[in-house]
Formats: structure tokens, C-alpha cells, sequence
């Protein structure tokens, strides 16, 4: 762990941010990280009265998606407002608990899947939480989470990335975490999972698009409906904090489609499954 990165800060940050952020994440970036959630739920071969455990659930896209598949599903988040969001939509027949992912409030061997969809990199200590998802899991259960590509495969990023560098203010401090886009290379998120335990490790790369009704939206979404990259921006000061926002609409205005916008995004989905302990067969 990088010995700069104070793990209760950053969680503490992290928290916050959701906290603030339940409205906008959903009516914004729901449409986009939705499409994901048949696609983890695949690749996690997640089948009918499996019990799924879905880690940082938001609002319950992935959970909802296995609640309607048949599966019995916990969802847990460490966002008090956003549970309470996922339970006015789902009153019935998901569980919710309020929980960090580096500490799951589970029992050894208790679920069939894990998942978790564009969680883990908002987690101060994601190997540390892939490590929970191991243990809560029966031999042979599955994890899958999915990342955002690099800035370079998903143009929403780049353009809210590029005007940040360009006219905020390198006076902004925030509370360090993890590199955002380290599972954005195959290999290292492949490496996450093999470094756990995880056997048959695999990956793949999901184009998407991302609908948003106009040229402001964009920079509504990180700076209302996000944690990280919207915490920067909350932070900055106000006059810089306009010409990011006069950036983004410019860079904007390249993907418009008759008044709508439209942009190329990508994600990684990864998924592994626990093995069985050699050891343990030997010796039961």
C-alpha cells in the first residue's frame, strides 16, 4: 500500500461524496454504468436462487438486474443515502446492508457471486476488498467487477480530465487513493484477481455510448453525481471552476447529435472464480 495514502481520510472522502451525490449519479451516469450490469452478470455466470452479494451497489443496477434474473440478493454500500435511495426503489425482495467493501459485514462462504460494478476503483484498498469478496464466497463462487477504460477509450473522461488540467488550480488537494485508472490495464486487473486467488481469471474490454441530453450535462454529471473527479471540482476555486465548466461544454459541442450528445465510452469487466484449496483436499 502506498504509505502516503491515509486509508481512513480517503475512505472518509470517498463517503462524503456519495453522500452528496445520489440524485445526479443516477439520472447521469445511471444510463451509461447500467449497461453493464448484463454483462457482469454474465461473465459472473450468475444463475437462478444463487445467492449474489453485489459490493458498492449504488443504485442497484447490477442487484436489481439479479433480483429479476431469480438470483436471492444482498446489496451493500458504505453511502447511507444511497441505500436508503435503493430501498425506495426495491422495497421488496433485495436485502440491504450499509457496509465498506475492505470489510464486508458476512460470513465466510456465504454467497455464490460477488460483484461489483465501477467499485472498486473508489475503494482505498481494493486488493484488500477483493480479498473480502474471496473469503464471503463458497468454493466455486464467482467475483466480477468492472473499471472504466483509459481516458484515450472513453471520451467523457477525457474531455472533464483535459479541461481540469488545463484551467483548474494546482492548489486543489484532496485525499490520496489509489491510482483511478490502474485496473484500466488488462494486465493489472487481471494481476488483482491472480494476486487474491482467484482461478481462471478473464477480462474483456465493452464498448459503450453515452447519452446525454445536452452540452452542459456532461460537466453536471462529474461535478453533481460523482465522487473522485467531482470532489476536485467542488474543491476548485469558483473562477477556475467556470473555465473548466466553458471546456467541457466546448469539447462538448464535437459530439452533438441534433441538440443531443452522444459519446464513445468503454469499460473492462473481469471476472475469476475461487478454487478449491489444494491443501485443504489433501489434508480435510
Amino acid at each position: 500500500m502506498d504509505p502516503k495514502l491515509d486509508v481512513n481520510a480517503f475512505r472518509e472522502f470517498e463517503h462524503d461524496g456519495w453522500e452528496q451525490s445520489v440524485s445526479v449519479y443516477s439520472s447521469h451516469f445511471g444510463p451509461l454504468t447500467q449497461q453493464m450490469a448484463p454483462v457482469l452478470l454474465r461473465e459472473v455466470k450468475a444463475r437462478q436462487s444463487e445467492r449474489l452479494l453485489d459490493v458498492a451497489s449504488g443504485p442497484v443496477y447490477v442487484a436489481a438486474k439479479a433480483f429479476e434474473m431469480g438470483c436471492a440478493v444482498c446489496a451493500v454500500d458504505i453511502s447511507e443515502s444511497m441505500v436508503a435511495k435503493a430501498k425506495e426503489l426495491y422495497p421488496k425482495g433485495i436485502a440491504f446492508a450499509v457496509g465498506g467493501a475492505e470489510e464486508l459485514p458476512f460470513s465466510e462462504g456465504e454467497f455464490d457471486v460477488v460483484t461489483t460494478n465501477f467499485g472498486i476503483l473508489h475503494f482505498a484498498q481494493p486488493e484488500k476488498a477483493a480479498r473480502e469478496a474471496y473469503r464471503v464466497l463458497k468454493t466455486g463462487g464467482r467475483f466480477g467487477f468492472t473499471v472504466w477504460s483509459s481516458p484515450e477509450q472513453s471520451v467523457g473522461f477525457a474531455i472533464v480530465l483535459r479541461a481540469i488540467e488545463s484551467q483548474g488550480s494546482a492548489s486543489v488537494r484532496l485525499p490520496p487513493g489509489p491510482p483511478f485508472f490502474q485496473y484500466s490495464s488488462k494486465d493489472h486487473g487481471l494481476g488483482l484477481l491472480t494476486a487474491v486467488g482467484f482461478g481462471h481469471p478473464r477480462a474483456q474490454l465493452i464498448r459503450l455510448n453515452w447519452k446525454l441530453p445536452n452540452v452542459e450535462a456532461l460537466f453536471e454529471a462529474f461535478y453533481e453525481g460523482s465522487a473522485r473527479t467531482g470532489g476536485n471540482l467542488r474543491a476548485q476555486p469558483e473562477e477556475n471552476r467556470e473555465r473548466i465548466k466553458d471546456a467541457v461544454r466546448a469539447a462538448t459541442h464535437a459530439y452533438d447529435e441534433d441538440g443531443a450528445i452522444e459519446l464513445p465510452m468503454s469499460a473492462w469487466v473481469y471476472a475469476g472464480e475461487k478454487v478449491a484449496d489444494k491443501r485443504r483436499r489433501k489434508n480435510p
